[in-house]
């Protein structure tokens, strides 16, 4: 192998600005609430945490989990050598302000909103152009995320133009109980087809008014509070048994709303919390993120309630939580488990492959070459620019084989689930045999450039930087010298050769 896979010790340096108590005293020590909380828990269970990582492997972790993003190799050796103590503090605040930010979670996001222009959702190519462009900016601007849960709950206009309305659009039908179906599950993290009928039907009634009529427009529609649409009941139960009375014109979408962001509500804020938890984790403080249910409890119940009270106390400012899970011990520990339950534990950082687009974006960021993306049906025909970024795509119908054969989301749902990581024979098929990968490594203006360096080791280190953020053992410097003076290949092809290991390395197709 010319690559090994391990999540090194810490050597390079610790997390900044400990000050609390050791974990269980092996070593790792707390910052902050969740560290405290955490630790404790581990500590009462018997469970050892993780070595902290070192910077090579938090570096690019947490431009992979922040932003979607491998690190150039200038951005590692700057960041690999600062010796500020504050360096990964630091390093977080600039991912959160990066361009990238948004567009990355937005990717989630979409995910989760079903915007997709085709079958089964039919969204329609511009309503899903406007509903993501609205997604993305809100975003950008860190919208607040009551605000953000109220502007798609109530909208009103055309879908063309006001791009929250598309929130109930992007559906298999439009009866109330799928309305208020996908409401539970985007924004209470709960599956209401395990409700009793009674008690779906009762939720439903706050969304038997929604109304749809066309316009001149070809697929353009108006989403509104139909007055003229008799409520399915003049008395509605919100999801926490609380009873109330409608009022004739007055939309119960607004009420259901001010319910669904008010402080006291068990749901909304435990939700998102719990799902940026498992975005950043790979597994959900309540897992599955998208199964809130009684029975279904969260592992660490204390750890939950804090967050969920950040969240209201800061304003329901998303990045905040960013920042609270990014800067903790926790977050930072190594991947490599000292128990057989520490991944699920959170004593451990698990490993996880990238996703399709993640995984698509950093082949092309690697080699400097583009993908190209098209939507598979004509309504209308869509191929996106040269170089676009997978990340970046707005429709769910604007594809690639590599993203899905790579397990991209189909978006018909809206469950987490739907998106699969699982590697497959027909995957590593891929990336072993491809010629589309063997063009981009041969023929990629990024690599030629590392390519034409005179020195064998400079070579060898702008690979490693380049392809796995982090600079070469001597030992690899080793294995890669004998390996190019024993295959009887001149040195350019012998460097491909290591540069299609690298890529087909687990360390660089994972999260670790």
């Amino acid at each position: 192998m010319l690559s090994h896979f391990a999540s090194h010790p810490a050597g390079s340096g610790l997390h900044p600005g400990f000050d609390a108590v050791t974990a269980s005293g092996r070593g790792v020590i707390a910052h902050g609430k969740i560290d405290e909380l955490v630790f404790a828990h581990l500590a009462r269970a018997g469970v050892a945490p993780a070595t902290l990582s070192s910077d090579q492997v938090f570096l690019r972790r947490v431009f992979l989990d922040a932003i979607g993003t491998l690190p150039t190799a200038l951005e590692a050796q700057a960041f690999l050598a600062s010796n500020d103590p504050q360096r990964r503090t630091v390093l977080i605040e600039q991912l959160l302000q990066r361009d990238e930010f948004p567009v990355y979670w937005a990717m989630k996001w979409s995910d989760l909103l079903r915007i997709k222009a085709e079958f089964p959702i039919n969204l329609w190519p511009t309503a899903a152009q406007e509903y993501y462009r609205w997604l993305r900016e809100s975003l950008q601007k860190n919208k607040p995320y009551d605000q953000f849960a109220r502007e798609l709950l109530t909208s009103s206009g055309s879908n063309f133009r006001v791009g929250p309305v598309n929130f109930y659009r992007a559906l298999q039908n439009r009866e109330p109980q799928s309305l208020a179906q996908a409401v539970a599950l985007a924004f209470m993290g709960v599956r209401t087809e395990k409700w009793p009928a009674a008690r779906r039907a009762e939720m439903a009634v706050f969304f038997s008014q929604v109304g749809y009529k066309p316009t001149g427009e070809w697929k353009e529609e108006i989403v509104f509070y139909d007055r003229s649409k008799p409520p399915a009941s003049t008395e509605a139960v919100f999801p926490d048994g609380t009873r109330t009375r409608l009022e004739a014109g007055h939309d119960p979408r607004v009420e259901f709303a001010d319910w669904l962001i008010g402080s006291r509500n068990p749901y909304f804020a435990c939700n998102i919390v719990n799902r940026i938890w498992a975005w950043l984790y790979g597994r959900g403080i309540i897992d599955e993120p998208d199964d809130i249910r009684p029975d279904n409890p969260p592992l660490y119940p204390d750890l939950l309630v804090f967050l969920k009270a950040e969240l209201v106390a800061s304003g329901y400012d998303l990045k905040h939580i960013y920042r609270l899970i990014l800067n903790s011990s926790t977050y930072q520990l190594g991947s490599i488990p000292r128990g057989p339950t520490a991944a699920r534990d959170f004593a451990s950082y698990p490993l996880r492959r990238l996703d399709a687009e993640v995984l698509i974006d950093a082949l092309s960021q690697i080699t400097g070459t583009g993908e190209q993306y098209s939507s598979a049906v004509p309504e209308p025909y869509t191929i996106m620019p040269n170089g676009e970024r997978a990340i970046a795509l707005p429709d769910g119908s604007i594809t690639s084989s590599f993203l899905e054969l790579f397990g991209r989301s189909p978006r018909n749902t809206g469950m987490e689930s739907e998106r699969n990581n699982r590697p497959t024979a027909a995957q590593r098929l891929h990336l072993l045999n491809s010629s589309q990968i063997e063009r981009r490594i041969e023929q990629g203006p990024a690599l030629q450039e590392i390519f034409r360096k005179p020195d064998p080791r400079a070579v060898l280190t702008s690979l490693y930087l380049t392809i796995l953020s982090r600079y070469p053992t001597e030992a690899e410097m080793k294995i890669a010298a004998a390996y190019a003076q024993s295959s009887g290949l001149d040195r350019r092809k012998a460097v491909i050769d290591v540069a299609w290991a690298l890529i087909n390395s687990t360390e660089f197709l994972y999260r670790h």
